[in-house]
């Protein structure tokens, strides 16, 4: 009814902005000045629609115009302002994502985004960055508020498709790239994110192809070379960290298995499985008290029957550990058979016995002393079927009788070669000796 009239124009970009729709609202405010470049407040709400946009310097000119025209005018002062603190906040943003300090940004971004609250460029910049720090739901929430009221906007398409590959959902993030693709063929980020997406995937897939085909070595290979793809993609990394250690493992390079699996749980502190490989390795080099360090942490998280007995077995080994080692002062194996034994401690007893180490000092034929009692207690436990279980089981030896200080190294050296008479050392030569059976 009345076209040329800006008061009209300017009402309703104020309702309009009431409303949240301050790109409709933009274009009547504008209209209204076009109609009257005299009208203060058609000046003043065009500046705010930018603003609220994340246009700040659109809306320092508009602040200007209408501080030309009304130079005490305290809205028009404050912001403007306003304007130039969301332009001061985009700098030191753009220079801090650079820096990688995403937590900065986000920061800024906050502060800017409480005078540009429809401003989706800040609410991409945003939840990309809350990607970045692994605070997923959120981005998420960012991203879906957006692709709800602009369901083609490529950017909250590459958001969403970032989360779920740093959530390690790489097949449903390489949908979402696509799809940003399609709304921006040109869009740089989603263009590589895709790209690295894709080529993770495959290495991944392929390293456990040769796992499982037990060709160690390319495994070994094809897992090194993923985790050179994106060392911001923490999850997956963590998993082809303990993937690789696994590798080792089966290699036999535990002291490299540990360290991957260690990477693993720096990148993930939460990854069960890394903690449980991690152990098992702690376990096969005998650094037990790492071993229930982990087996805790693992139990405290995941209270199963099958985490409760690891915990167990590993204390147990812990408890072995701190006591003397037979099967090590024999030099056999664990497993080692009674002939075996009985062998090891013939030769061990020979090796230490005092009267061989009659001519040297004192401090070595105390030395030898020591040594030729621990070889007798040694074989005094693992030649008798009873303490050896006991002491393979972790059980405490000077229980039911069985004290270890009651023995004599000399009568168990006479029992075993024979009794009083039966052997003897002769010198053969300067530190030489011959033993010999009577």
């Amino acid at each position: 009814m009345c076209p040329k009239n800006a008061s009209y124009y300017g009402n309703r970009a104020a309702t309009l902005m009431m409303l949240g729709k301050f790109r409709e609202a933009l274009g009547d405010a504008q209209q209204s000045v076009r109609l009257d470049d005299s009208f203060v407040r058609g000046h003043l709400r065009e500046g705010k629609c930018h603003l609220s946009l994340g246009n700040a310097m659109a809306a320092c000119r508009s602040f200007q115009r209408a501080l030309e025209l009304d130079h005490k005018n305290a809205q028009a002062q404050q912001e403007f302002k306003n304007a130039n603190a969301v332009i001061e906040y985009e700098k030191i943003a753009e220079t801090d994502f650079e820096k990688r300090d995403f937590r900065k940004v986000v920061f800024c971004m906050d502060r800017a985004l409480e005078f540009a609250p429809a401003c989706h460029r800040f609410k991409i910049l945003k939840a990309e960055c809350l990607a970045m720090l692994g605070r997923y739901p959120e981005a998420q929430s960012v991203a879906s508020d957006i692709l709800r009221m602009d369901s083609t906007n490529a950017d909250a398409l590459y958001v969403r498709g970032l989360c779920l590959y740093y959530e390690d959902c790489i097949e449903k993030a390489v949908q979402f790239f696509v799809q940003a693709l399609r709304m921006a063929p040109d869009h740089e980020k989603a263009c590589i994110a895709c790209r690295n997406a894709k080529a993770l995937k495959a290495k991944k897939e392929d390293g456990n192809k040769a796992f499982k085909e037990g060709n160690y070595k390319l495994a070994y290979e094809l897992y090194t070379e993923a985790l050179g793809i994106d060392p911001n993609n923490i999850k997956t990394n963590a998993k082809l960290y303990c993937n690789r250690g696994t590798v080792n493992s089966k290699l036999r390079k535990l002291d490299d298995a540990i360290e991957d699996c260690s990477s693993a749980v720096k990148l993930d502190a939460t990854y069960i499985k890394a903690y449980l490989r991690r152990a098992q390795c702690y376990m096969d080099t005998e650094q037990y008290e790492e071993a229930v360090r982990d087996y805790e942490k693992v139990y405290q998280t995941e209270k199963t029957k099958e985490h409760k007995q690891l915990l167990k077995n590993a204390q147990v080994e812990l408890k072995k550990s701190k006591r003397k080692d037979y099967y090590k002062i024999l030099g056999v194996d664990k497993n080692a058979s009674e002939d075996e034994i009985k062998k090891a401690y013939r030769k061990r007893a020979l090796m230490h016995h005092p009267d061989r180490h009659s001519g040297a000092s004192a401090e070595v034929q105390k030395e030898e002393e020591k040594k030729f009692k621990e070889v007798g207690e040694a074989f005094t436990i693992l030649s008798d079927p009873k303490k050896k279980t006991r002491y393979d089981s972790g059980q405490d030896l000077d229980e039911e009788g069985m004290n270890m200080g009651d023995f004599d190294a000399n009568n168990i050296f006479k029992a075993f070669f024979g009794g009083p008479g039966g052997f003897s050392f002769e010198a053969s030569g300067p530190g030489n000796f011959f033993f010999q059976f009577g």
